[in-house]
């Protein structure tokens, strides 16, 4: 039976509501710094149960424009940092002295704009991942959640990618062999926030304010069934709002340098092809005058010169590696997606109101 719940995978992650609370407590705290933590809870027949969190001990740094970026640096290596892991075990430990699940499930982090995918994110997953298959990174979009709406997330590492992380060949053969694209490096798991019984019952228990000040009391059971207290509608006119969502513009504006970062790696790799292509050049020219040089050694009855010297008077360059190129490709798909979400319900309001707009 153990055996085959270790190899259930990942269908989907259970958090509490009270993890929920924490985790944006903490993120909203610490914003705009990076905001790391780590999340405990156990694994029931493919479904990741998160019961309990905990913030890794934030760096006193300046809180300076000048140090904010080391800030954050710091924040988002936390995780994969010995003297976190240390005392991530430490809290662990008295956690379950006091009747708590005390699995490590993995870790969060928080987000600005949907930017987290990078080289950072991958190395603090493969850290967890590489011991314990069933972990999850949770990332909290500050940002996104500041207009009401709730964006939490839960990714995991792809089997394929974590193969070619441990390998750490990232070069243009291996991925051809391996198939392995951009699209591949994560996985998301989906989400489900839970509340325990007693607080749903609570919640049903809340008292509605009464739509009069005078409230005609039931003459029997039978008029409490009829007419059961209602939760008013409270209207909402935000959504309403025919202006572009405020987000719109800074997402457009990271996507375009993620295209610029895009496009340096890939010029990159193009001046290490002309490199490659020309040093490959130089080796068939010295190889071809020595193969002349060794016919005529040989028409003299002299010893022919060795025909492999050119590995220790030429250095081909090292190809650099695809995965920052990688990882930004999927970070523009990210940003993608997130345009198309912002402008669907915008469209959407237009065309309600373009007979009003347009002149007649």
């Amino acid at each position: 039976m153990v055996d085959i719940q270790r190899d259930v995978p990942i269908k989907s992650a259970l958090i509490e509501a009270l993890v929920v609370m924490k985790i944006v407590k903490h993120c909203s705290s610490q914003f705009p710094t990076t905001a790391t933590g780590s999340i405990v809870g156990m694994d029931s027949n493919g479904v990741l149960e998160i019961t309990n969190a905990f913030p890794f001990p934030t760096i006193d740094v300046s809180t300076t424009d000048s140090h904010q970026n080391d800030a954050s640096s710091l924040a988002a290596a936390a995780p994969r940092a010995k003297a976190n892991i240390v005392y991530q075990n430490e809290m662990i430990k008295h956690l379950k002295e006091v009747n708590v699940d005390a699995n490590n499930v993995g870790w969060y982090t928080s987000a600005t704009m949907g930017n987290f995918i990078n080289l950072s994110f991958v190395e603090n997953q493969y850290h967890y991942q590489r011991e314990n298959d069933k972990t999850v990174a949770l990332v909290h979009d500050v940002s996104r959640s500041s207009q009401g709406a709730l964006s939490l997330r839960a990714f995991k590492l792809s089997t394929e990618f974590m193969a070619a992380y441990k390998e750490a060949k990232f070069t243009t053969e291996s991925l051809q062999k391996s198939k392995l694209t951009f699209k591949d490096i994560v996985v998301e798991v989906p989400i489900v926030v839970h509340n325990s019984h007693l607080l749903t019952s609570f919640l049903h228990q809340i008292p509605a304010p009464p739509d009069s000040a005078e409230i005609p009391l039931p003459a029997s059971l039978d008029d409490i069934r009829r007419d059961p207290a209602k939760i008013p509608a409270h209207p909402s006119f935000d959504t309403l709002d025919l202006s572009i969502d405020p987000f719109l513009e800074k997402t457009c504006d990271l996507l375009l340098d993620s295209i610029e970062a895009h496009y340096t790696d890939l010029n990159n790799h193009q001046y290490y092809q002309r490199q490659l292509t020309r040093e490959q050049f130089k080796i068939t020219q010295w190889q071809t005058k020595r193969k002349a040089e060794n016919a005529a050694r040989v028409a003299a009855k002299q010893q022919p010169l060795p025909e492999d010297e050119w590995q220790r008077l030429f250095k081909l360059p090292q190809e650099p590696s695809r995965l920052e190129g990688m990882l930004n490709a999927r970070q523009v798909e990210q940003y993608s997606k997130q345009v198309d979400g912002f402008t669907a319900s915008i469209t959407a309001k237009m065309f309600a109101v373009r007979g009003n707009l347009l002149p007649e």
